[in-house]
């Protein structure tokens, strides 16, 4: 059996119903400093070392977080239903 259900509502609806903060005004902090930011870099280098800040693990969290994307993938595709019976019955 399939049940398909579908529900309209804004996003600010969504959070409040799931219980999540409002991280609106934190959100909009984050964005002005980014964009000042932004603003000071006349060169790559300057770019670089703003990225460095803004994303400390860099290249080492990007690969960690391909590696675990990876594994789970890896992991789904083998271990997908291993040690179950398949079933004869229909649906």
């Amino acid at each position: 059996m399939k049940v398909n259900v579908e529900v309209e509502c804004s996003p600010e609806e969504a959070r409040r119903f799931l219980g999540l903060p409002d991280v609106t005004r934190a959100n909009d902090v984050y964005v002005d400093a980014l964009t000042a930011a932004m603003k000071g870099t006349g060169n790559f280098d300057q770019l670089n070392e703003l990225t460095k800040q803004i994303a400390p693990m860099g290249q080492f969290g990007l690969k960690l977080f391909q590696q675990f994307i990876e594994s789970g993938v890896a992991m789904g595709m083998s271990g997908a239903g291993a040690g179950t019976k398949p079933r004869n019955d229909p649906e």
